[in-house]
């Protein structure tokens, strides 16, 4: 079976990521690292085959996607559907979060994100046990 998370042909790009987030990653970093928000392991720039996640919870298959103003474009918009149709089919749930949407008002943002975590809690809870 092949491995698709976190893929070592992948690390450097990652790490390059990691160096260079925008302003806003910088933001949800601050508040969801070390497990800060809910009590949630959350990774920076994880990827998944050959997509790269802004960030990502593996317990609870939670992407959080932070949007800037290049993924309004009609082609982005495009990939950013497919890829994220694709990364489903993982069983990962995404919350997206636009720059506007961060910055304007930061605390809808966060409460956005945390009933996305709450749902998928609520989720893995109600999920049949494997024998």
């Amino acid at each position: 079976m092949p491995k698709y998370f976190n893929q070592i042909e992948e690390k450097s790009i990652r790490r390059e990521l990691r160096k260079e987030q925008t302003y806003c990653e910088k933001i949800i970093w601050m508040q969801i690292r070390n497990r800060q928000l809910l009590g949630v392991k959350f990774r920076r720039q994880y990827s998944i085959d050959k997509f790269i996640i802004d960030f990502y919870s593996s317990k609870l298959k939670l992407a959080i996607e932070i949007d800037g103003g290049v993924h309004e474009l009609p082609e982005q918009i495009i990939k950013d559907k497919n890829r994220q149709k694709y990364l489903e089919e993982f069983g990962i749930k995404f919350v997206r979060i636009t720059n506007e949407e961060l910055l304007g008002n930061p605390n809808i943002a966060f409460e956005k994100i945390k009933n996305m975590i709450k749902f998928c809690k609520e989720e893995n809870l109600n999920a049949p046990l494997l024998k």
